[in-house]
């Protein structure tokens, strides 16, 4: 009997039923077998899209730190009219103290048929105005990094919960059982929480993101162990078979042990990533053309990693910008300048090269960051920031994120701040509206896809969340 609520449903043998009690269940097995790499779970009774998806897979482009908005696709004029004033905002409660309105020293232009504004920082990206979705009314719960990387990543600020990736995963499954369904790529270490970002908490452990240091050029030291020197394949294949003998004979005496069982899989599709690895990840098998388009640098590899590792059929991917919290300009907002030039060519050609390929429509493309920042200057503060008064403090009342492809309105802007950007006025979107309309172009109702866990149906939205029909063509 299903753990959900009984329906007159529960009562017709539907086709998973009727293998599962045909011929001792054998038939279930070569079902699994078929139905692209869910069998990964071992026993878990995986769910099916609840409706005909739009997207069949995610890129996120994680800005960690929190891009200002008003500085990158949220022209404010205002602030330019106030600056070095007191902006007459009533209720502007920031994290640190703050002063006076703070113009943006970029120049914004508009582009594409929409006349979407974008400042100068994103050239590139702006070129593909006509394809870009636009919120600009985001908010979240509070102005804290790690809170507000867990909400964006995991649905959840406080408790441990699986990562969207991971909700994916186990959604979708896998279309390539040589590679991860969910890849994270984080050039020169990790981001602020580490690897919580993209843990798979109470899923099944195969679930989890698997992350790559993309600062590393060489396929073989990026990731690590992926050649055995003592052994042969044939060899090896005779000690992983004897290996999984060993473990299932084990997992047989623990009946189901969701962690034994992950750990099969993880030594499983480490041996079957020695042979699809070395390609996918290798960026030099691209014509010459093709990596000056993306450009230099570590994010305009992982930009075109990613665009090969999609071929390939992997469901989930990360972009971060960097290690620790990049795009914190606390003490001077200029520093967007450097951060922009590192990841905009590879985005613009990101975006290029899956439209000339035909994955764009398929492929649902986010950026943004976990929050935004203030109008207004940062005051300095002791061990805070320089002094230099050219900086802004975080702002989770309104902050813009923007998508890309797999069933979004292209050319459309949701939503608004006021008129100094500060808060979402008009249409506003939490961050647990964005993860249902995302799992809705992805074809599941986010009611309805659930796990249970400690006698609870958990989803990704918790008990919160609303689609946002609006930006979905």
């Amino acid at each position: 009997m299903s753990h959900h609520a009984f329906t007159a449903n529960n009562l017709v043998l539907d086709r998973r039923d009727f293998l599962q009690r045909c011929g001792m269940g054998f038939g279930s097995l070569a079902l699994g077998g078929l139905m692209t790499g869910k069998s990964a779970g071992m026993g878990a009774d995986f769910p099916e899209p609840h409706f005909a998806p739009k997207a069949k897979r995610v890129v996120h482009l994680f800005m960690n730190g929190g891009p200002s908005q008003v500085d990158t696709f949220d022209r404010k004029p205002k602030l330019q009219d106030f600056h070095g004033k007191t902006m007459p905002l009533e209720t502007m409660k920031t994290e640190r103290p703050t002063g006076a309105a703070l113009r943006s020293p970029f120049e914004f232009q508009r582009y594409g048929e929409c006349g979407l504004e974008v400042s100068e920082l994103f050239q590139h990206t702006a070129k593909h105005a006509d394809d870009l979705c636009v919120i600009r009314s985001m908010t979240a719960d509070v102005p804290n990094h790690e809170p507000s990387l867990m909400l964006m990543n995991c649905g959840d600020g406080r408790l441990s919960r699986p990562s969207m990736g991971s909700w994916v995963s186990y959604g979708l499954g896998s279309e390539n059982e040589n590679l991860p369904a969910y890849v994270s790529l984080c050039p020169g270490g990790m981001p602020i929480k580490r690897a919580e970002n993209w843990r798979s908490a109470f899923l099944p452990g195969n679930f989890q993101g698997t992350y790559l240091d993309s600062s590393i050029e060489q396929v073989d030291k990026m990731i690590e162990n992926l050649r055995n020197p003592g052994a042969r394949d044939s060899r090896q294949a005779h000690q992983l078979g004897f290996l999984r003998q060993l473990n299932e004979r084990h997992l047989a005496s623990h009946e189901h042990d969701p962690q034994l069982e992950a750990r099969i899989r993880s030594f499983e599709l480490a041996y079957r990533m020695q042979s699809e690895a070395t390609d996918a990840f290798d960026v030099t098998k691209e014509p010459q053309h093709v990596r000056d388009m993306y450009g230099p640098g570590a994010f305009a590899r992982q930009c075109l990693m990613a665009r090969r590792l999609l071929e390939r059929g992997v469901r989930y991917i990360q972009l971060w910008h960097g290690n620790g919290q990049p795009w914190d300009s606390h003490d001077d907002i200029e520093d967007h300048r450097r951060l922009a030039k590192e990841c905009d060519q590879g985005i613009g050609a990101f975006l290029a090269d899956l439209k000339m390929r035909g994955l764009l429509d398929e492929t649902l493309v986010l950026w943004g960051g976990e929050f935004g920042r203030t109008p207004a200057v940062e005051l300095p503060q002791a061990g805070s920031n320089a002094g230099v008064m050219k900086g802004r403090d975080h702002n989770h009342f309104g902050f813009t994120v923007w998508m890309a492809g797999g069933g979004v309105k292209g050319g459309h802007v949701h939503g608004a701040t006021d008129e100094f950007g500060f808060r979402a006025v008009e249409k506003p979107v939490h961050v647990h509206d964005l993860h249902a309309t995302m799992l809705n172009l992805l074809g599941f109702d986010h009611e309805k896809l659930t796990y249970r866990y400690s006698g609870r149906d958990f989803r990704l939205t918790d008990v919160h969340g609303k689609v946002v029909q609006d930006i979905i063509a």
